[in-house]
Formats: structure tokens, sequence, C-alpha cells
């Protein structure tokens, strides 16, 4: 299982795997935290007074929100940005919003391309 994420993810070394890994877990982790306090500590919401229809679409938009900031700190923290970079780009890619188009230099056939 984990040689298959290696390859999926382009990962050389099991120890860049286990900090990617706990990269997820403590970004899952740390987000939900964060958006709980927000929303009910900071803006007064909570689920027992208010409208789930309020309180929940509220609770999900900012804890997805600050899953993304948090997981580039913590993989950041971590060393792993580059891979956490490209992971957030491509997640965003899915959700509609897209990254200035970048030429990027490849190296093919000996000598570097443009690629866009």
């Amino acid at each position: 299982m984990f040689e298959k994420l290696k390859e999926r993810w382009g990962v050389e070394s099991n120890w860049s795997l286990t900090l990617i890994l706990i990269t997820f877990a403590v970004t899952g982790s740390l987000s939900a935290k964060v958006g709980g306090y927000l929303v009910k500590e900071m803006w007064g919401f909570s689920w027992e007074n208010d409208p789930w229809y309020q309180y929940v679409p509220l609770r999900f938009i900012t804890t997805f929100v600050f899953y993304q900031i948090l997981l580039l700190i913590v993989g950041t923290c971590l060393g792993q940005f580059k891979f956490f970079w490209a992971f957030e780009k491509k997640m965003l890619s899915r959700f509609g919003i897209k990254f200035p188009d970048q030429s990027v230099a490849t190296e093919k056939g000996g000598k570097k391309e443009e690629e866009k």
C-alpha cells in the first residue's frame, strides 16, 4: 500500500512519505479545531442555538478554507512544501480555482524545453 502511494505521489523515501502522512493527520485535526473555534467563539454560531442550515455550511466552508492554508503551513514546517504546493494547486483546480499559467522548464533529451 505504501509503495503505491510513493509511486502515485512521486515520493522517493519512506521518511518523506511518513512526513506527508503526518502532515495530513495534523492538518485535518487542526483545521477542525480552528474552524470550530472561529464559528462558535468568534462568530457566535452554535449547533444548539442556530439552525443547522446556517451552522453546517458555515462550519464546512471555514474548515475547508483553513485546511488549505494549514496544509501549506504544516507541510512547510515538516519540509514538504514542494509536494503540498503541487497538491494544493491540483486540488483547487478541481474546484475551478486556476493559478496563472506559468512556464515550466523540463529536461528532455538533454535540453530544456518550455511547457505550457
